[in-house]
C-alpha cells in the first residue's frame, strides 16, 4: 500500500473516531413509537423537550374528558346532585350503567368520567353545565382559546369520533399540564380504583377503575388520561415526577390500545434522561418592594408563590437563567394575605419559559403620611 493510500485510511478511521454519528432509537437517540404523533414537555414551564409531528390535526379521543372534568371541577358545586337524561344514559361506551332518572353527587360523576372514561357521564356534566351539548362544546373552545389551544375544536364532551372534533399533541399537552395544576384533578387521576355511590337510588355503587395502565406500575407516574376510538387509535395524555422534575407526555393514534402505554414509557423515560433540575433561589431571596396607597404603611413586599427551581434540558447552564418581574410599582390598600400581584418571570436565554405568581402578605388599609404621599406622587412612583 502506498504512503496516501495508508494515510487515507488512518485518516478516515480517525474521523470515524472523533465525529459524533446518530445513535439507533432505544441506544439514547430518537425515540421510537408507533404513535403518529407526539410530544414530551416538562410541566413546570412548559417548555418541549422531544415532538413528532405535534402539530398535526388528529382525533383527541377520550383525552377529551380532561377538559369536560376541569371544566366541571371549576365551575360546579360538588355536592351538587347530578341527574341522568335518557341521552346521557344511553350513551354507548358508558360502564358506569347509570339509567334514565338516576342522580350522582357531582364529585363522583367526575370520578367516574375520569378514571372509567365514562362517556354518558360526560353528557350529564354538560348537560348540567350548560343545558346541553352544543352549548357546552362552545365553553370548552371558549376555555381552549384561553390556554392557547389554537389547533383544538371540540363538538362534543367525551371525544366520541367526529370530523370537526380534532386537536393536537401540542395543544393537549398544553391542556395536561393545565388540568394536573388542579388539586382535586391530580388526587382523581392519581387514584387507581375508587367506589362510586349513587344518591338516586340509595345504595347503588359501582367500583371505578382507572384506565390508565401505568399507574402503579410505572416510577413516579402521577396520571393522566387515556383515549380509544378506531379512528382516533391509541391516546395517551400521562405524567411522572422524579427527583423534583415532573414531565407530561401526549401521543394520539398509536397502532393499538397496549401500543400506547409502550410508547409512554419509552417517552418518558427519555424525557428523564434529559431534564434535570437545579435548585433556583428560594422564595424570600428575590421579594419585590412596591409602594402602598391608602393603607397603614408606604411599601410592602411581594413574594414569589414558591421557591424557584430551574429545569435544565439536554445540559442546559443555570447562567442562562434570568428573573424580572412583572409587578405594579403601586398598589391599592387593603391587600389580603397571599393575594396575587403580578408575576415573576423565568427567562432562559433571553426568552420567557415561565411565570410563577407574586403574592402579598396582609396589608391592612388605612392612614398613614407615607402611604398618602404613595398616593399624591403615584404618576411618577408608577414608572419608576
Amino acid at each position: 500500500m502506498k504512503f496516501w493510500q495508508k494515510f487515507s485510511a488512518v485518516f478516515v478511521v480517525l474521523c470515524m473516531l472523533t465525529i459524533h454519528l446518530p445513535v439507533a432509537a432505544g441506544e439514547g437517540g430518537e425515540p421510537e413509537v408507533t404513535a403518529e404523533a407526539a410530544i414530551i414537555i416538562e410541566s413546570t414551564t412548559g417548555r418541549v423537550i422531544w415532538e413528532k409531528n405535534a402539530d398535526a390535526h388528529l382525533y383527541p379521543a377520550s383525552m377529551t374528558k380532561m377538559m369536560t372534568g376541569i371544566l366541571a371541577l371549576e365551575k360546579m358545586d360538588m355536592k351538587s346532585a347530578v341527574t341522568y337524561s335518557q341521552y346521557a344514559a344511553y350513551t354507548e361506551s358508558s360502564p358506569l350503567g347509570a339509567r334514565p332518572g338516576e342522580s350522582l353527587v357531582a364529585k363522583d360523576l367526575v370520578t367516574g368520567l375520569l378514571l372509567e372514561s365514562d362517556n354518558g357521564a360526560a353528557i350529564a356534566l354538560a348537560e348540567k353545565m350548560a343545558g346541553d351539548v352544543t352549548s357546552f362544546a362552545a365553553e370548552m373552545n371558549s376555555k381552549a382559546q384561553q390556554l392557547g389551544m389554537h389547533d383544538t375544536n371540540f363538538v362534543n364532551p367525551n371525544g366520541l369520533t367526529d370530523k370537526d372534533h380534532y386537536s393536537t399533541a401540542r395543544d393537549m399537552a398544553k391542556l395536561a399540564r393545565y388540568v394536573m395544576k388542579n388539586n382535586d384533578f391530580r388526587k382523581i387521576v392519581g387514584t387507581s380504583a375508587r367506589d362510586i355511590y349513587w344518591r338516586n337510588p340509595v345504595g347503588k355503587m359501582y367500583r371505578a377503575e382507572n384506565t390508565n395502565k401505568l399507574l402503579g406500575k410505572y416510577d413516579g407516574i402521577t396520571g393522566i388520561k387515556t383515549g380509544w376510538t378506531r379512528a382516533a387509535g391509541g391516546c395517551l395524555a400521562v405524567s411522572a415526577k422524579r427527583d423534583g422534575v415532573e414531565l407530561i407526555v401526549v401521543l394520539m393514534k398509536a397502532d393499538t390500545p397496549d401500543d400506547r402505554f409502550t410508547d409512554g414509557a419509552k417517552l418518558l423515560d427519555y424525557g428523564f434522561e434529559h431534564v434535570k433540575m437545579a435548585k433556583g433561589p428560594a422564595k424570600e431571596k428575590v421579594r419585590h418592594k412596591v409602594w402602598v396607597k391608602g393603607g397603614e404603611q408606604a411599601t410592602a413586599y411581594v413574594y414569589p408563590s414558591q421557591d424557584i427551581d430551574y429545569p435544565l434540558i439536554n445540559g442546559e447552564d443555570t447562567g442562562k437563567y434570568t428573573l424580572t418581574y412583572d409587578v405594579p410599582n403601586v398598589v391599592d390598600a387593603p391587600l389580603q394575605a397571599g393575594e396575587p400581584v403580578g408575576q415573576l418571570v423565568l427567562r432562559y436565554d433571553g426568552q420567557a419559559v415561565e411565570e410563577v405568581p407574586m403574592i402579598s402578605d396582609k396589608v391592612p388599609g388605612g392612614f398613614s403620611v407615607g402611604s398618602w404621599l404613595v398616593g399624591v406622587f403615584e404618576g411618577v412612583l408608577k414608572h419608576i
